[in-house]
């Protein structure tokens, strides 16, 4: 089989669509013959060490020709130019929905300027409503554009061959024809089920500091902590615009000495700086499709704090400890609860972890990607090489 892998964001970039990209090229290249395609430039990072080919900025005809060869297109987010010239060369294309391109304007189905969660505007056909939450960022022009591109956007992905969501809630919230959930795939560490329990407990944001991850909310509630006299530290790990005015936010909250920024880390870096965190927090206050970055901790044993909001609880699911989203006071009391209770870090961290391996297992991902596949092209009477027999080969369909 040859399958052509469109990503418009790719490494060296560094998010949740690259990491997952990255993992399913290298997964699916042990079997079958695959091509990443993308707009991110090479930089320094040395493409022929992988295990599969790169094109990078192709033109036009040159995506055309790399899509003409392919058996199955398979585009991650739906990005209007491969979409296109799939259905028009008639090959079977699949979508992989990450955010909420398809449904809303912005792709986070988060109003502005209020940063509040939607209900689902643009399918509810309640344009007007699109188009001023639109023009806060855009003005009135990159809102009619942007109303547009979406509905173009949703109409190609219900004549595609199969849109997959990364979460049961991203499904939902999408209401796409031919869609099957497959979840995440993240690589076990080989860690063991115990998470360490500093004293004091030490806390731990990982991810992009922007305005939708809701880090204020939970500066607010460490400074509740700190008012009672609880001794604890936070470790917010990663960087975005959001930094200076977190900053800020934490110096005029007397919290010197208690939060830590440690800028953007990963690889070992990462590992280092994390290594110590007991808890994971995930205060998030837009509807995240399926919170990557709380699956890879959970599969260090490391318990989450998360938002019940959008596809958390879905991943997190008992296996974590969830909070009222928006809700300063109730993430203060979560946090209370641990700080009081330590012990808690190592039972928890290990249902984590379970969790992780049975739910988000990257072999799991790789077979599940491979049988919808399969099942396309069987569909259309065309013969392809079976995978390794011991992959898993399930998948769950709405």
């Amino acid at each position: 089989m040859n399958l052509l892998l469109y990503s418009h964001a790719f490494a060296p970039s560094i998010g949740g669509i690259e990491t997952q990209v990255m993992a399913l090229a290298q997964g699916l290249a042990e079997n079958i013959r695959v091509v990443v395609v993308t707009q991110a430039a090479a930089g320094q990072f040395e493409d022929q060490a992988l295990p599969f080919q790169v094109r990078r900025h192709p033109r036009l005809i040159e995506l055309c020709q790399l899509i003409r060869t392919a058996d199955v297109v398979h585009v991650a987010g739906p990005a209007l130019a491969p979409m296109i010239l799939a259905l028009l060369l008639r090959k079977p294309v699949i979508i992989e929905h990450h955010g909420y391109q398809a449904c809303c304007p912005n792709g986070l189905l988060l109003e502005q300027p209020d940063m509040t969660p939607c209900g689902g505007a643009f399918l509810q056909r309640d344009f007007l409503r699109c188009a001023r939450c639109e023009k806060t960022r855009n003005g009135l022009g990159g809102a009619i554009k942007n109303l547009l591109l979406t509905g173009i956007r949703r109409w190609l992905c219900q004549r595609t061959s199969a849109n997959i969501a990364v979460s049961h809630h991203l499904a939902k919230r999408l209401r796409l024809r031919n869609s099957s959930v497959v979840y995440h795939g993240v690589p076990d560490p080989g860690e063991g089920g115990v998470t360490p329990v500093t004293e004091p407990i030490n806390f731990g944001y990982i991810g992009r500091l922007v305005a939708e991850k809701g880090l204020p909310i939970l500066i607010r509630a460490a400074s509740r902590l700190k008012r009672e006299g609880r001794q604890f530290r936070l470790r917010l790990v990663g960087d975005g615009p959001e930094r200076p005015y977190l900053e800020q936010l934490c110096a005029e909250s007397g919290l010197d000495g208690v939060v830590t920024f440690t800028g953007f880390a990963e690889g070992e870096r990462l590992e280092a700086v994390t290594c110590d965190v007991s808890v994971t927090v995930v205060p998030s206050i837009c509807e995240e499709t399926a919170g990557l970055a709380a699956i890879e901790q959970m599969v260090r044993a490391r318990p989450v704090i998360a938002a019940d909001i959008g596809g958390l609880a879905e991943v997190v699911d008992g296996a974590g400890v969830m909070f009222a989203a928006s809700d300063a006071e109730a993430l203060g009391d979560r946090m209370r609860d641990v700080i009081q209770d330590p012990e808690c870090v190592a039972r928890l961290g290990a249902k984590a972890r379970d969790r992780a391996l049975t739910m988000f297992g990257h072999d799991r991902m790789i077979a599940q990607h491979f049988q919808l596949y399969e099942q396309i092209l069987i569909a259309g009477n065309q013969l392809i090489k079976a995978p390794d027999a011991n992959h898993e080969r399930t998948h769950s369909e709405l």
